[in-house]
């Protein structure tokens, strides 16, 4: 074959390959992507010892490699970026304003019950630092019963969340009330200092993978709160409409969805009103 038939086939694979990565997950990978996705992608070639990107979308689409290996091309494609109390004035609204709120709603003889999904999970930072601040409303609260579900597409950073092991280091955004109350710390294997979530905070705090273009989702139905952040940025428009959607089909009246700082201008779902930037609260009659 030619050079230029080679570029060809190339190209051709990797449009493609762009195609179903959007079908499956939603996301857009657009031409202004195609250097960085090829050069990702090339960790792939040295985990499944294959020596070009051609030989791979061969395993992808003439081999019949292609469901088994799109965990890892999502996971290599997309940025697990996430970091304990990211954007801490998110965390802020639901310790001083949303858990208060559900307390106060309930009568003094009634369990308040408050539910959180972090929709996004990747390692779990997003979900642990909202269990501390859960944690330790119910340290003062006994009548709050609270529980968390993390999910993610990619599950190798679910088994990282699951975990709840941490350098210790990552910890440095964590009030230092809250690290001693819910971490223990130790050592790795290389000495390095590490931290993991204390059992009382892991026993309330569930992961599952979840594909947000797949609905109807394994979630519960009237959540309290949705972290559903930095992933819509991944979409095109009508299918983070879609997904925007689906996603608040499960929180009560009253609830609230908070988005990244970036997205707020994404979420144009009517019922759902804006009460801050990036926070928006169902409409309707509470609990």
């Amino acid at each position: 074959m030619s050079a230029a038939g080679t570029a060809r086939s190339a190209t051709d694979h990797l449009d493609r390959f762009c195609r179903v990565v959007r079908a499956t997950t939603g996301i857009n990978l657009s031409e202004s992507k195609r250097l960085m996705i090829e050069a990702r992608l090339r960790k792939r070639l040295t985990a499944l010892n294959l020596p070009t990107l051609d030989a791979y979308f061969a395993h992808l689409f003439e081999k019949g490699g292609l469901e088994a290996e799109l965990p890892h091309v999502v996971e290599v494609i997309t940025t697990n970026k996430t970091d304990f109390f990211r954007e801490p004035d998110r965390y802020a609204l639901l310790d001083d304003r949303l858990i208060p709120e559900a307390i106060a709603e309930q009568p003094r003889s009634q369990r308040v019950r408050f539910r959180l999904w972090s929709a996004a999970a990747s390692t779990g930072a997003e979900a642990w630092s909202a269990a501390m601040l859960l944690h330790r409303a119910a340290q003062s609260e006994p009548r709050f019963d609270w529980a968390i579900l993390g999910t993610d597409i990619t599950r190798s950073v679910l088994e990282t969340a699951r975990r709840a092991v941490y350098p210790e280091r990552e910890l440095a955004p964590v009030p230092p009330d809250l690290r001693r109350a819910c971490t223990m710390t130790g050592r790795g294997g290389r000495g390095e200092a590490r931290a993991r979530i204390v059992p009382e905070l892991r026993a309330r705090v569930r992961f599952a993978p979840l594909n947000l273009l797949s609905p109807p989702y394994a979630v519960d139905a009237g959540l309290d709160v949705i972290f559903l952040r930095n992933v819509l940025i991944y979409f095109e428009r009508e299918t983070q409409a879609r997904v925007i959607d689906a996603v608040a089909d499960h929180l009560r009246p009253g609830g609230h969805l908070i988005v990244g700082h970036s997205e707020s201008m994404i979420v144009q779902r009517p019922g759902l009103s804006q009460r801050a930037p990036g926070v928006f609260r169902l409409e309707g009659v509470q609990r």
